[in-house]
């Protein structure tokens, strides 16, 4: 019980920078080594050549679509048992986590069945030249079939998350992420397995994340109970699953599809063009994983302190997250914009025009990168606070409201710099749109605090 006391005193009372760190600081480094596995991935695998590069590139859109699977039902979970657990409602908030992970499981396979049976239409649409597909169909076949422990791991990772226990899901990330890093180079090289290596390295590596978290269970150490019984498909619980899932769920495929038109729009100009899009990918992965492993300590302190009508230390939490998440993405964003070449040369056996097209855009997607934290903070505070519609509106402005108007017109006007300055241009417009929706939740929260503090005040009085 000392455990999860401990949990419930991160949440509700603990000084915001000791609780952020706490519980965002464990998730944060367990991205961080998940988001370098993905780099390793690709470090590996491009030494094989200018092809295989371009398989990994194009097989990521159909990953991203996979975990958006977890993220809608983990992620959606997530927001709600943040409130259940503010409000003091542990029943209600079972019965959401085992409906939450049981119905992920379920529909990831059957979604991931859909993938397999179609997987060279969809890897086409991805952007996937002739030269390219069979090294792509290796790879994505191995990799999406095995993907089903990864909707597993994802969703499981929200709802530990929710509850603040935020190191067994930095022991989760890290155990499989650590061992992909090893097996790669034997599964590619020693075993000479190509870009088959790769997959089987990182299916390997998701089961044992899976294990991680199925010892979590097994062992009774989270505050939820997950029993087939416990699962309930009311409206209720199904309404707020999803209202946040949703949205969720739809950021994942306007990345997806955001990725597959700068691959589309790439390949025109040739396979060097289409391979460093792949890199580029995951590089500036990197930076969004470490951020969104931070703010995941940053959801469930604002669930709950929203929940419990804390308001001071939810704009506290607000604030502190905003200053600590911009900071570090204006240093990883400089960090990219002053090496783009010496990082996108990891990255080739000496392809110099994958180089050089990578290059100019690691330049540009860095110095945009300064404004994602502010936008994301937001981002995640508008869907844990329940507010669908706007979370909706700012989870799809970067990935889509604002990026396939800029992809589509671009091109046509700076050919190729204009598929490389896309995705930042995308940025300036969504932090633009995410300030002048921040001010108005703030006035909103004000109002409500004046409303709280006159209603305790009319208790006080009438005792």
């Amino acid at each position: 019980m000392n455990g999860r006391n401990t949990k419930m005193e991160l949440l509700g009372s603990a000084p915001i920078p000791k609780a952020l760190l706490a519980l965002g600081l464990p998730t944060m480094i367990g991205m961080l080594i998940n988001a370098l596995y993905n780099l390793v991935d690709s470090y590996f695998v491009g030494g094989l050549g200018t092809e295989q590069m371009g398989a990994i590139t194009v097989a990521f859109p159909l990953g991203q679509v996979v975990v958006g699977l977890g993220l809608l039902f983990g992620n959606g979970a997530a927001a709600y048992l943040s409130r259940l657990l503010g409000s003091g409602d542990k029943k209600t908030a079972n019965k959401v986590a085992s409906t939450a992970l049981y119905c992920s499981v379920l529909i990831g396979a059957a979604v991931i069945l859909g993938c397999v049976i179609f997987l060279k239409p969809i890897l086409r649409a991805t952007g996937a030249l002739e030269s390219v597909m069979p090294y792509a169909v290796t790879y994505t076949g191995i990799y999406i079939t095995f993907s089903i422990f990864n909707v597993f791991n994802v969703t499981m990772n929200n709802i530990v998350s929710s509850e603040g226990a935020a190191k067994t899901a930095m022991c989760a990330l890290m155990s499989g992420a650590l061992l992909n890093v090893v097996l790669d180079p034997i599964f590619i090289y020693t075993l000479d397995l190509g870009v088959a290596g790769a997959a089987i390295a990182t299916a390997i590596s998701q089961i044992v994340s899976t294990i991680v978290y199925l010892c979590y269970i097994f062992r009774k150490k989270s505050v939820f109970n997950f029993r087939i019984k416990e699962c309930c498909f009311s409206r209720e619980i199904m309404s707020e699953i999803l209202k946040i899932g949703i949205p969720t769920l739809l950021f994942q495929i306007l990345t997806s599809l955001s990725i597959g038109m700068i691959n589309n729009a790439a390949k025109e100009y040739g396979g060097s063009a289409l391979a460093a899009m792949g890199p580029l990918t995951k590089i500036m992965s990197m930076g969004t994983l470490i951020v969104f492993g931070f703010l995941k300590g940053f959801q469930p302190i604002a669930g709950f302190s929203y929940g419990a009508k804390k308001f001071d230390r939810l704009n506290e939490a607000i604030k502190t997250s905003v200053l600590w998440s911009t900071v570090f993405c204006v240093i990883f964003g400089l960090a990219a914009a002053v090496f783009p070449a010496q990082l996108m040369s990891l990255f080739t056996k000496g392809d110099t025009e994958m180089i050089r097209i990578g290059a100019a855009a690691l330049r540009a997607n860095g110095l945009s990168f300064m404004l994602f934290g502010f936008y994301t903070v937001y981002s995640f505070l508008f869907l844990v606070m329940g507010r669908a519609k706007e979370g909706c509106i700012l989870g799809a402005c970067r990935q889509g409201i604002c990026f396939v108007p800029v992809i589509l017109l671009l091109p046509r006007v700076m050919g190729l710099n204009g598929i490389l300055y896309a995705q930042p241009a995308a940025d300036v417009l969504s932090a633009v749109i995410t300030a002048f929706m921040a001010v108005g939740l703030h006035k909103e929260l004000q109002g409500w605090k004046i409303q709280t503090c006159a209603v305790k005040t009319e208790c006080t009085k009438s005792i």
